[in-house]
């Protein structure tokens, strides 16, 4: 029985999330191999086991830390919906996170909360449906439109991403001013000081800096519950 609005919202909007969300993820990873099973079926083309272990091998060393960064570093922008939406439409650090955290900063919600959450999921579902219709149209016009542009114009999407992601850093670190600056200064330091790759910089940075905004918001919330 329902007893009150955080059930109801568990109840009504969570659990048949979780519930789609895990079928959608499920029939994604199958469809991942439906080209490849049909390959091995009609034309017998299955390589060796040491061939597929070692391509595996080769791509798990590049994007493994991504594995447990993204998910956690976006999950509190994201949503549970959010999250289920952007690892199953893709382009989450260019698209989805910076629409998300842009209509939450529109409406002044609180990241984390309920509310927060349901503007996010409305804001990805919009970003996914302007993605496939951008998709569309770019098939047939986008050829097009990149044979008239200036080789300057061109040059300049190389920039794009970095723009993106150095506006949705500052947009944050005004919140948080002093964590903001701890995580630039340690992600320089990292760089310039030590010979540690981009793998080891983002999750030292981003699991240190989580950890430290978790005890800065114990001891304030300590704080308060004294006064």
């Amino acid at each position: 029985m329902i007893k009150n609005i955080d059930d109801m919202y568990y109840e009504r909007f969570t659990r048949p999330v979780i519930r789609i969300g895990r079928i959608s993820m499920f029939i994604a990873v199958f469809a991942c191999f439906v080209p490849s099973i049909y390959l091995v079926l009609r034309y017998g083309a299955l390589p060796p086991l040491s061939a597929i272990l070692s391509g595996w091998a080769m791509t798990a060393a590049v994007y493994a830390p991504f594995y447990f960064i993204e998910p956690v570093s976006y999950f509190p922008v994201l949503g549970i919906a959010g999250t289920y939406m952007s690892f199953l439409a893709g382009e989450i650090g260019n698209m989805r996170l910076p629409c998300a955290a842009i209509a939450q900063s529109v409406l002044k919600v609180e990241e984390g909360t309920k509310k927060a959450e349901l503007v996010s999921t409305l804001a990805i579902a919009g970003s996914v449906v302007t993605s496939v219709v951008a998709g569309i149209l770019s098939v047939f016009l986008g050829s097009i439109i990149l044979n008239i542009l200036p080789a300057g114009v061109l040059r300049a999407f190389d920039f794009v991403l970095p723009a993106v992601f150095g506006s949705m850093f500052a947009m944050f670190a005004l919140k948080a001013p002093k964590l903001g600056a701890y995580a630039l200064a340690l992600v320089l330091i990292l760089k310039i000081f030590t010979p540690l790759p981009v793998a080891a910089v983002l999750p030292i940075t981003i699991f240190s800096t989580i950890a430290i905004g978790a005890f800065e918001h114990k001891r304030k919330s300590a704080k308060e519950a004294k006064n």
